[in-house]
């Protein structure tokens, strides 16, 4: 591997992942897997190279990535989020691309704590009359 790289973290519900760009042919290695068999479902790797195709970078950096936390959905998401700041730690100038199509942005929602005296979250025992 070259020694110059970009660095970035993504976050998604509780998966963080921890991705690195380096100059090169366009491959992405996940948890030393390549992202083809890490994610199964198409949806999820086409969010993953979502970053790098509006930013027209699919072919010119190789990505690294380590993700735990989460599911994989989650993790996926928190995958493209860190391309995406990797991507604009590489080139500033591709910072209004990314902002505007979403990337940048940390998804806030993840799951509701449970609380007392009810069976999840919100959902409440049922009410009995007799």
């Amino acid at each position: 591997m070259a020694s110059k790289y970009y660095y970035g973290t993504g976050r998604r519900k509780t998966a963080v992942a921890r991705v690195r760009l380096y100059p090169g042919t366009g491959e992405i290695i996940i948890n030393d897997k390549p992202v083809d068999q890490y994610f199964s479902r198409e949806a999820d790797r086409l969010l993953v190279r979502a970053p790098l195709q509006a930013t027209n970078m699919l072919g010119q950096f190789n990505v690294v990535v380590k993700v735990k936390g989460g599911g994989i959905t989650g993790q996926a998401g928190a995958v493209c989020h860190g391309i995406a700041r990797a991507l604009q730690a590489a080139d500033p100038q591709l910072r209004p691309t990314l902002r505007q199509k979403g990337f940048l942005t940390r998804d806030p929602r993840a799951k509701e704590r449970k609380k007392p005296g009810l069976k999840r979250a919100r959902k409440a025992p049922q009410y009995t009359k007799r």
